[in-house]
């Protein structure tokens, strides 16, 4: 008796699907990217990199990087269970950056702006000197040009590779949205998740208004720590956007889909 074959299973290629960190659903990751990196379910927004923060935001073609090349130092020789060094090249073959900050002029729908954001990806979106240096560019320049500085945050806070100096970066930075604000500009800050620790504490919240995104985690330090230090537990949803707005440290919340057209308006009303 012949036994009859069954069909060959067609092999399903790795990375089609993701399972969304929000409502936990099975995505097919396409869907994801069309909908500009949110679950089409239940509106969670996903982490995405610098250049496609940058892509989301200015209009085609119109961005013109500042300080592209520009390096860290391994000022401490810093070795954990790595050396710093390995880190900053793991960290650029996976990202094709050379730091956590991209900055530069552009246009958003038509208004030209100075755009920065940082990088989730690499090494948590840190503050070092590079960046501390392009950020303070992107305030320097907006002030030169007499145009609005937008500036995206998604952050694990200073770089404690660079020791004081990463952390020197926070008074840098501030100083120079400072000079701005002085000479009359206007800064939007947009706050992603995560904005934390010395880039919450700095720039990112000196913004003349202050955008966050659904969902992102606003705040100093988290609430393990907080209670490891303090002994107390924190309010439900303590350091969401959410909170942050109802307790007045964010001025709006805004859909991604909409910050473009958002930030236009903004400056259209805003920038003097």
């Amino acid at each position: 008796m012949a036994i009859e074959e069954r069909p060959k299973k067609k092999d399903i290629p790795e990375g089609l699907w993701l399972r969304c960190p929000g409502c936990e659903e099975l995505i097919f990751r396409k869907r994801v990217e069309e909908n500009l990196h949110v679950c089409p379910e239940c509106q969670y927004h996903f982490k995405v990199g610098a250049r496609m923060r940058i892509a989301l935001l200015a209009d085609a073609d119109s961005f013109e990087e500042y300080l592209p090349n520009l390096l860290s130092p391994d000022p401490l020789h810093f070795v954990d269970r790595k050396s710093y060094v390995e880190r900053l090249a793991d960290a650029q073959r996976q990202t094709n950056l050379y730091d956590a900050a991209v900055v530069g002029r552009a246009y958003i729908r038509g208004r030209p702006a100075v755009l920065g954001a940082l990088d989730p990806n690499f090494i948590m979106g840190s503050m070092g000197s590079v960046v501390g240096e392009k950020v303070t560019c992107a305030a320097e320049k907006a002030r030169e040009l007499r145009i609005p500085l937008v500036l995206c945050s998604a952050s694990g806070g200073a770089r404690m590779m660079e020791g004081i100096l990463s952390l020197a970066q926070m008074s840098k930075t501030s100083a120079a949205v400072a000079r701005l604000g002085r000479a009359g500009g206007f800064f939007i800050s947009l706050m992603t998740n995560p904005t934390t620790a010395g880039v919450a504490a700095s720039f990112a919240s000196l913004g003349d208004i202050i955008l966050a995104e659904p969902g992102a985690m606003i705040g100093f330090t988290g609430p393990r720590v907080i209670y490891q230090t303090m002994k107390q537990e924190l309010p439900e949803g303590f350091q969401t956007a959410e909170f942050m707005l109802e307790h007045g440290f964010v001025d709006r919340i805004v859909p991604r889909a909409a910050l473009r057209s958002e930030i236009a308006a903004l400056i259209d009303y805003c920038a003097r």
